[in-house]
């Protein structure tokens, strides 16, 4: 399930996966961001901060992408280095009964990988003395793991240079013949890949028709382009009662965490497999140190059983060790098709962009970030009292929603003695609000005999 490499490629050409990710950007509109926050229970340190948010903008935060004048041609990256806008802080305290809304707002605030910027930061003071510092960026730039890594290395002051060039320093002509070898150099991986696309995507798309049937394409017609922003909120749960709740079910912090995506589902009514089973899609990190992808996992697919899991986590614990097996033994068709993102055009990217991943019945993807380091935690010279790590999207529409029957996303990280969890959930026909969704957690945490603070 290893996303294919060419390691003799330059280092600033984008990987296939990368650039799938940005075409999938411009042709719908609809941007993944990533969105990080610390919450302090008393004022900042403002000198650190703004250090920070200095030194933020080095290695995979400092640079943008540069598309090929070909049509079909390879991207490459070029060096953005420093701060990518403004620090923004907020002039006037808000409540901290309004602090949900207001990383609602931020998370919202423009973000483009090609032009800039690619990230940006901001700052709410609140009344009762605490602040929260939120940091957003393009997925296209860096995935999870990039995120973290890059927001180590801002606290610990390390600047790095990965070497890309300057935006627009190949003239065009000299661009296009450049841009043209790249292409012959791929073209014996492209013919291979030819024929598995076309048995994926028909296959792919029987399945979607299966799935979803005319109910779909109905709900679609009911719901126009409007803007959504899906409810998110955040748990934290003492890590000693986490990891001994999992060891009394006979699981571990990975197997725990998936049965609470499970009964998640439950809760929200997401739709089953014929076996009563929950999909849950697991991205595990590949990244190395030496890494410049932007998005560097692979993919493993677990089935859950939603009914046992609260007495017995060892089945989950055995489907998660045999799905890991599965994806380092065989190739995944999905990462086979990726030669040919060059060539898809936007009208096929837009027909197509849900078809990669997932399962016949609707998915729930599981993100364990696993053990943080603590400097992770201090973007303000001092440890946060609390941490969020939230996946978004920008530019959603009820409609696109709808055809795709909801979302859940569940994320989970370990730090300084807690358990941070983001959950992000809209399902048709659901009480779509934060409110609603934080019941929900708290129901499914409660069923786990577990408690804990959820935002």
């Amino acid at each position: 399930m290893a996303v294919p490499q060419n390691r003799e490629q330059p280092d600033h050409l984008l990987e296939f996966v990368d650039q799938a990710l940005f075409l999938g950007l411009r042709a719908t509109g609809q941007a993944a961001a990533m969105q990080m926050v610390w919450v302090y229970d008393h004022p900042v340190d403002w000198d650190e901060l703004r250090r920070f948010h200095r030194d933020f903008g080095y290695g995979m935060a400092g640079r943008l992408i540069e598309p090929s004048p070909l049509p079909f041609g390879r991207h490459r990256w070029v060096a953005a280095l420093g701060p990518a806008a403004p620090l923004e802080v907020v002039a006037d305290p808000r409540p901290r009964a309004e602090l949900s809304d207001w990383l609602d707002e931020h998370s919202q605030r423009p973000i483009d990988p090609e032009h800039g910027p690619a990230w940006h930061m901001g700052v709410l003071p609140m009344t009762d003395g605490s602040t929260a510092v939120s940091l957003v960026g393009s997925h296209c730039i860096g995935d999870g793991g990039a995120a973290l890594l890059a927001v180590f290395e801002a606290v610990v002051g390390t600047r790095r240079d990965l070497g890309y060039p300057p935006p627009r320093s190949r003239a065009r002509r000299a661009a296009i013949v450049e841009d043209l070898r790249q292409t012959a150099r791929d073209a014996p991986q492209l013919g291979r890949t030819l024929v598995t696309a076309a048995k994926f995507l028909n296959r792919r798309r029987k399945e979607r028709k299966e799935s979803a049937g005319a109910s779909t394409q109905k709900s679609a017609h009911r719901h126009p382009d409007t803007p959504v922003v899906v409810p998110v909120v955040s748990a934290f749960v003492p890590l000693e009662d986490w990891d001994a709740r999992a060891a009394e079910l006979g699981g571990n912090s990975h197997s725990m965490l998936a049965g609470v995506a499970a009964r998640l589902a439950i809760l929200q009514g997401r739709e089953f497999a014929d076996d009563g089973t929950v999909g849950l899609i697991v991205p595990i990190n590949d990244r190395t140190l030496e890494d410049t992808r932007a998005n560097a996992v692979t993919l493993a697919y677990v089935r859950a059983d939603p009914t046992y899991v609260t007495k017995d986590l060892s089945e989950t614990r055995t489907a998660i060790r045999q799905a890991l097996q599965v994806m380092r033994e065989g190739p995944d068709t999905t990462f086979e098709l990726l030669p040919l993102t060059p060539f898809i055009p936007k009208v096929a990217v837009r027909q197509s962009a849900d078809l990669a991943f997932g399962f016949t019945a609707q998915p729930v993807s599981c993100s364990n970030l696993g053990d943080l380091p603590l400097d992770v935690a201090r973007p303000a010279g001092t440890v946060a009292d609390r941490v969020m790590l939230r996946g978004i999207d920008q530019h959603v529409t009820r409609r696109v929603l709808e055809e795709r029957q909801g979302l859940l996303t569940v994320v989970g990280a370990r730090i300084d003695g807690k358990v941070t969890l983001t959950i992000v959930g809209y399902q048709p026909g659901s009480e779509n609000t934060k409110a609603a969704l934080r019941e929900r957690v708290t129901a499914a945490l409660a069923e786990f005999g577990l408690g804990g603070e959820v935002l």
